[in-house]
């Protein structure tokens, strides 16, 4: 019997004990009567008596009351590192402002403002025809959602927002930005109103949190890491799905360490085979988004605080299944009915997602990944990475949808392909490298960073052999701790820049995955002093430069 049918046990216990208690005390009230030889007489209890039934009954409500809230109290797990808000991220205002012509992106700024709050931040909402380049030059984070429509063009309610700040040049150098772009590749100039929008804000010195998320005809997957964004930028990681995916049914059959001995926390290598179908189609770049579980301890004390069965059978959309599996995928923290199993259910938030990127290709017949254990500040592992790395068994079944990712696609064509990465970024762009040499692409110059060559080379034997073969034209690597100065990619990237410039001269796509903090930012300013500011602005309209960074 596992800990959760115990806990269910103890609460059915207590239900018959106080059944037992009450059975005793109707008894002996009975045989008082029976035992009552005379008629009863009913006499004046006295003021004395009175005050002390009074008094007693006080006190008995007064500690049912103490024992109620008690209770209550251990019922509220404490708050965890995962689920808090993280202190300094979102005390400042956000500035939204959307610039809809169906009012799809309407919806969208609306959502994205009901999560911001909910997180705790505080955020000012407006349509681009009520902003004003003063408003927006005094903030100093913006989200913006805007639409293109027709052929290219801006909403109409954004005109005369964009005139304003065009006839102003109004200098927007301490303003932080991220952008959704709406749009339909079926139209020539997909999501060009989104395009030429970045390009007012970076021409007038804004910086962006992330990279601009565009939406294909509403795609959910891209609206879903659009909501990922927001989690890292209210600092809670938890913010619920909007709309819950559709997952496939994953099998883990493959776990293992890559890094033994290193200085930093443990990669594995995970290797997923899908259960009921053919292993479906995707390309290099894209990512799988996990339906991630809770830890099992984590769930059993769930189950002794709100004193239920984990057996309980419960409906959910017409399906039965037991609430400890549902709870094992839900949010377990505050705002959960009291009640019967099935109200418990109907209470209960899924999970969200998590995103990761995909190392193999489909003609390895499974996804691969490669993921870094991550902890809280308690020490706990994060909800993705803990439940694929260890709290998941190989063998278990893992939910899982594969998500395109456009924006992160190799070319097509044989041009060349700079690709620059760290740590975990290595995923994607040996994903890459697959899909090149089984297009016999062999123009794939890689520079790679990590902490130490003997720990950290992730996929060593594979980059090597690739690289004696032509496969990689020219690979540039930087272990940060062999060396006493730091070497980081963007040093090596910098001490090539007159190859950088060639490569770019003759077509090259740059595609960048890994770190946003430090490494991401690092690449983008030695781009910037080797190709200029308007060069790389042109690559990023292009899809030249091409971003996968968190």
């Amino acid at each position: 019997m596992n800990a959760s049918s115990a806990t269910g046990n103890t609460s059915r216990w207590k239900v018959l004990g106080n059944l037992a208690i009450a059975s005793v005390l109707i008894g002996l009230a009975i045989l008082s009567l029976l035992w009552q030889s005379g008629p009863l007489v009913v006499q004046e209890p006295g003021l004395r008596r009175v005050m002390w039934a009074v008094g007693i009954t006080t006190a008995y409500v007064f500690s049912c009351a103490i024992f109620h809230l008690a209770r209550r109290k251990r019922t509220q797990p404490t708050t965890t590192a995962q689920s808090a808000t993280s202190p300094g991220r979102n005390r400042e205002t956000v500035l939204l402002a959307y610039a809809s012509q169906t009012g799809h992106a309407e919806q969208l700024a609306a959502q994205t403002a009901q999560s911001l709050r909910s997180a705790g931040t505080h955020v000012d909402v407006y349509s681009m025809r009520d902003l004003d380049p003063a408003k927006l030059q005094a903030a100093r984070r913006a989200l913006f959602v805007v639409s293109t429509t027709g052929e290219g063009d801006a909403p109409d309610m954004a005109a005369g927002f964009v005139s304003k700040m065009m006839d102003s040049a109004t200098p927007l150098g301490e303003l932080r930005y991220g952008l959704l772009a709406l749009g339909d590749s079926d139209y020539t100039k997909f999501c060009a109103f989104g395009d030429a929008f970045e390009s007012l804000l970076r021409s007038a010195g804004a910086q962006a949190m992330f990279d601009t998320i565009k939406v294909d005809d509403g795609d959910a997957g891209a609206v879903r890491h659009w909501q990922y964004q927001l989690g890292q930028l209210s600092g809670r990681s938890d913010l619920p799905d909007w709309q819950v995916p559709e997952y496939a049914r994953w099998r883990l059959i493959e776990r293992r360490v890559v890094n033994p001995g290193s200085a930093g926390d443990p990669c594995f290598h995970v290797v997923l085979r899908p259960m009921d179908a053919e292993c479906p189609r995707w390309q290099a770049g894209d990512v799988v988004e996990v339906g991630p579980e809770n830890a099992p301890a984590d769930v059993e004390a769930w189950f002794r605080r709100q004193e239920l069965d984990a057996d309980s059978r419960v409906m959910i959309n017409g399906i039965p299944e037991t609430l400890g599996a549902l709870a094992a995928r839900s949010l377990l923290g505050a705002g959960i009915t009291e009640g019967t199993a099935q109200q418990v259910a109907e209470s209960l938030t899924r999970l969200p997602h998590r995103d990761y990127s995909i190392a193999s290709i489909p003609a390895d017949g499974h996804i691969q990944l490669l993921l870094r254990q991550w902890r809280r500040s308690d020490r706990k592992l994060g909800l993705g990475t803990g439940w694929l790395t260890e709290f998941a068994d190989v063998g278990s079944e893992i939910r899982l949808r594969i998500r395109t990712n456009h924006g992160f696609h190799a070319p097509e064509d044989d041009r060349p392909l700079l690709l620059i990465g760290n740590g975990t970024g290595m995923a994607s762009l040996r994903g890459l490298l697959k899909q090149r040499e089984g297009e016999r692409h062999h123009r794939n110059w890689l520079i790679f960073g990590e902490r130490n060559a003997d720990c950290d080379f992730h996929y060593r034997e594979e980059i090597l052999a690739w690289k004696e073969r032509g496969m990689i034209d020219r690979l540039d690597l930087a272990f940060s701790r062999d060396h006493v100065d730091r070497i980081y990619v963007q040093h090596r990237l910098e001490a090539a820049a007159d190859l950088v410039r060639e490569w770019v001269a003759q077509g090259a796509v740059i595609m960048v995955c890994g770190s946003q903090e430090g490494m991401a930012p690092g690449v983008d300013q030695v781009l910037r002093r080797i190709l200029g500011n308007e060069l790389v602005q042109d690559l990023i309209v292009t899809s030249r430069y091409r971003r996968d960074v968190y």
